[in-house]
């Protein structure tokens, strides 16, 4: 949230903190006051970021899982934000918490930013969409909502009015990069295609 918006294709450690929303400035702030104490000696620590998420478990803070793997189970239309066209990383949670184990017990892991591992090549809305319908047995139905109607049902909803603030995220790439963490550790990640594959088997069927 607190990245650079223009700069979300690649986005890797390195990328510039330039926050334009209240998420961004908090996350910011935080950041910041984390790696001042680490830097100064008052505390070890570092800090690991994922894209956003998606895993077994029917991990009701995930955004894919509510609107794409949970609608298209029901019967509904899968649901995705401003454009269909543009790829987006998704953090498999398993491989992020394994991630996190090994950047805990590693040493030399803190006092910097890490960016937990995340499969390369990331799909487009449209791509996971298809996917979790194929592994799902059902028609890829979808509907897309444009920011006239985030505006428009934010009013009402003010969960939709946050949504409406990070949109941006939909309407380019977001490609979420994490090479140093695999050039640092021994470290395959969960390819799309089994991690949606397991997300079927283990919670909707």
């Amino acid at each position: 949230y607190m990245y650079d918006r223009d700069r979300l294709s690649p986005m890797d450690e390195n990328t510039p903190v330039r926050p334009t929303t209240r998420k961004g400035e908090v996350r910011a702030r935080i950041a910041d006051m984390l790696m001042d104490s680490v830097q100064k000696g008052q505390i070890d620590g570092l800090i690991a970021r994922c894209a956003d998420f998606y895993g077994p478990g029917r991990q009701k803070n995930s955004v894919v899982a509510q609107t794409v793997f949970e609608r298209l189970a029901s019967g509904k239309s899968a649901q995705w934000l401003l454009s269909l066209d543009h790829v987006h990383s998704f953090t498999y949670t398993p491989d992020a918490s394994l991630a996190t184990v090994m950047l805990g017990n590693a040493s030399d892991a803190y006092g910097d930013v890490w960016h937990l591992p995340t499969t390369t090549q990331p799909p487009t809305g449209r791509e996971w969409i298809e996917m979790v319908a194929a592994e799902l047995d059902v028609r890829p139905r979808t509907q897309v909502a444009s920011n006239l109607m985030l505006s428009f049902v934010g009013t009402f909803a003010p969960t939709l009015r946050e949504v409406k603030e990070m949109a941006y995220q939909y309407d380019r790439d977001y490609d979420f990069r994490s090479d140093k963490f695999k050039h640092r550790f021994d470290f395959n990640q969960t390819p799309y295609e089994q991690g949606i594959k397991t997300v079927v088997e283990e919670d909707y069927r």
